[in-house]
């Protein structure tokens, strides 16, 4: 196959900041959750930054855990919409200096961002502005890309849009057209509300892996036990990857619960945690690895990326680390 993973998702630039609650309570934003604003909103807190230091990255959840299989040295390739400015054409840029094919044209309208607020006890608020990439559409989702995957891999987010979430289903619909499984992650909690029944019919059709994490997992089931949540969903979906933060993770596969360990570090910036979690397991399950050695990257992978600033991982690894990493 010429992918091992083929996303769909946002194409958000990230612009990290760090910076302390008095700044979030002063500007009158929601800490420790993502919010959507507009455009005037989103220039408004970046002007009160501009005596910070900001970091560029060419981010988007989904977006995060293809480069995380990249850098575990998967094959990877990534479905987007970017404006014809200069944060899209850095974007593009950056994601194909990292190993991941982006085929797409430039539009007109200005590329989403993301402020990504990292306070000093390592929780990230963000505020993103979508821009064109809320135009992401059915158009935009090649079948014969999707061809040459073993998994695709859809972000929650998408269907916070119209034609985003079109691009979403159609995406899904090709690949189990074409015998590529899907991979789906909820992305975010407040998302559950909203789009609950949409969701479920996923989980009980077309999806062959679910992540989520314990918050969601508890919504979407009306659990509290974390396994037994992991149970109420593996009922109608073949595998299930339930993040419980420091404490591991639970991996539901062939009607058995696989526990893995969680990796104890000294948390610095908590974004990109989950995507990093679900680049270890895709990986891992896309070049022959068990699920539980999947499961143990995928910790590995999280344990980084929150022991430092960013949410990517900055470096690829070799197979002798991977190996050393599961000995």
């Amino acid at each position: 196959m010429a992918y091992d993973v083929y996303g769909v998702g946002n194409a958000i630039m990230d612009l990290q900041v760090q910076t302390n609650d008095a700044f979030l309570e002063c500007s009158d934003i929601d800490k420790g959750v993502m919010t959507l604003v507009d455009e005037a909103r989103q220039q408004k807190v970046l002007a009160a930054l501009a005596e910070h230091s900001v970091h560029h990255c060419s981010g988007g959840s989904a977006a995060n855990t293809i480069v995380g299989v990249a850098d575990f040295g998967g094959k990877t390739a990534y479905a987007c919409k970017t404006g014809n400015d200069d944060y899209g054409r850095l974007y593009v840029e950056q994601m194909r200096e990292l190993g991941v094919t982006v085929e797409i044209p430039f539009t007109s309208g200005q590329t989403g961002t993301c402020v990504v607020l990292i306070t000093d006890d390592a929780q990230r608020t963000m505020l993103t502005h979508l821009g064109v990439s809320g135009e992401l559409c059915e158009a935009d989702i090649d079948e014969s890309e999707i061809a040459k995957a073993q998994y695709v891999y859809v972000e929650g987010y998408l269907f916070t849009g119209s034609t985003t979430q079109a691009a979403a289903i159609k995406a899904i619909e090709v690949a189990k057209r074409q015998g590529v499984k899907v991979a789906l992650t909820v992305s975010d909690p407040f998302l559950i509300d909203l789009y609950r029944g949409d969701f479920w019919r996923l989980i009980e059709g077309p999806v062959d892996l679910l992540f989520c994490n314990l918050e969601e997992a508890r919504s979407l089931t009306g659990e509290t036990d974390p396994i037994e949540c992991a149970h109420a969903i593996h009922q109608h979906t073949d595998n299930v990857a339930l993040t419980l933060g420091r404490e591991g993770s639970i991996i539901m596969h062939e009607g058995e619960a696989i526990p893995i360990e969680g990796m104890q570090v000294e948390a610095v910036d908590t974004t990109g945690a989950g995507d990093m979690y679900a680049a270890g397991v895709l990986y891992g399950i896309t070049n022959g690895l068990s699920w539980h050695q999947a499961g143990h990257l995928g910790s590995h992978a999280a344990a980084r990326v929150v022991s430092q600033l960013g949410a990517r991982l900055g470096r690829r690894f070799t197979r002798k680390e991977i190996e050393e990493l599961l000995a």
